[in-house]
């Protein structure tokens, strides 16, 4: 491991962002955060709390009491192993900041879930471009103590080093199921829909967006409709798509996705916030304040 951790963060020139990535794997310095720090997670924490309830399903809320964490200060990534461990055989690992695609997804298959070591600013409190501390430990780490939801993530991971293999395409399809079940997903409970993606989780506006807003749609889960679709990444999205339980998101990785990837191949791309005649629609949207372009 590397001993002096690094804060990774995009690079911002004339001619726009340019991501960068680092593989090092490094120790928590956690007695190296300081007052402001900690003074962040504890404002982020305590917002996204008071606002969760009632939106964010009850396996993270619980999940989240389960672990320890709380709003007084950063958490320890040791502690929260212990849990993790005892849960379900999941173990955080400290980067300092984006990482390649294929050391992502070896961490997840070898149920390794990497977590940037630094916090945002406090002038970066309501929004950074990177997953930081707060995203990844608040919006991600918590749902990992669910056995199913843990054992999707790992299939994935073993579904990435597998669509490495395959090419470009294959991993386009990919990062589109990650975005809209890991980061932007919600589900359908008996008290209503309810968030579980860590893009969200981790929002303020976008928790309330999600579930209130008229402008998105919100579209029954799907594995082929999401491999199809486009996204944002600048705004809020567009189409939310929902799943029946954590059960039915496991099942749609079951199948073999080889033959899913030649379909794919030869079919357009549905723009982000467009509805399909055979959705299952919990709600479309009215598409108020959308940008028109910028879908990826």
């Amino acid at each position: 491991m590397n001993s002096q951790p690094r804060r990774v963060e995009n690079l911002h020139t004339d001619k726009g962002k340019v991501p960068v990535y680092a593989t090092g794997v490094v120790e928590q310095p956690w007695d190296d955060y300081s007052t402001d720090d900690h003074a962040t997670w504890a404002t982020l924490y305590a917002r996204q709390r008071e606002i969760l309830p009632g939106r964010a399903c009850n396996e993270f809320l619980d999940a989240q009491d389960a672990m320890g964490m709380t709003a007084d200060r950063i958490p320890k990534f040791s502690d929260l192993n212990v849990e993790l461990g005892k849960a379900t055989g999941w173990s955080l690992i400290g980067v300092e900041g984006l990482l390649p695609e294929l050391d992502f997804f070896d961490h997840l298959a070898n149920r390794r879930f990497p977590v940037t070591w630094w916090i945002r600013r406090p002038d970066q409190i309501d929004y950074i471009e990177e997953p930081d501390l707060f995203h990844d430990l608040f919006g991600h780490v918590p749902l990992l103590m669910n056995p199913m939801f843990a054992d999707y993530m790992q299939a994935y991971g073993e579904g990435g080093l597998k669509a490495h293999g395959i090419g470009e395409e294959a991993l386009q399809a990919l990062t589109r199921l990650y975005w809209y079940t890991v980061e932007f997903g919600l589900i359908d409970t008996p008290e209503g829909l309810r968030i579980y993606g860590a893009g969200i989780v981790s929002s303020k506006g976008e928790s309330i967006y999600s579930l209130e807003s008229d402008a998105p749609n919100r579209i029954g889960f799907d594995v082929e409709r999401i491999m199809r679709t486009r996204y944002r990444i600048d705004t809020y999205q567009k189409t939310y798509f929902v799943i029946d339980s954590f059960e039915q998101l496991m099942r749609g990785t079951d199948p073999d996705f080889t033959p899913i990837y030649a379909r794919l191949a030869q079919a357009e791309s549905f723009p982000a916030g467009e509805v399909q005649d055979d959705d299952r629609v919990f709600h479309r949207g009215t598409g108020e304040g959308w940008a028109t372009d910028g879908d990826i």
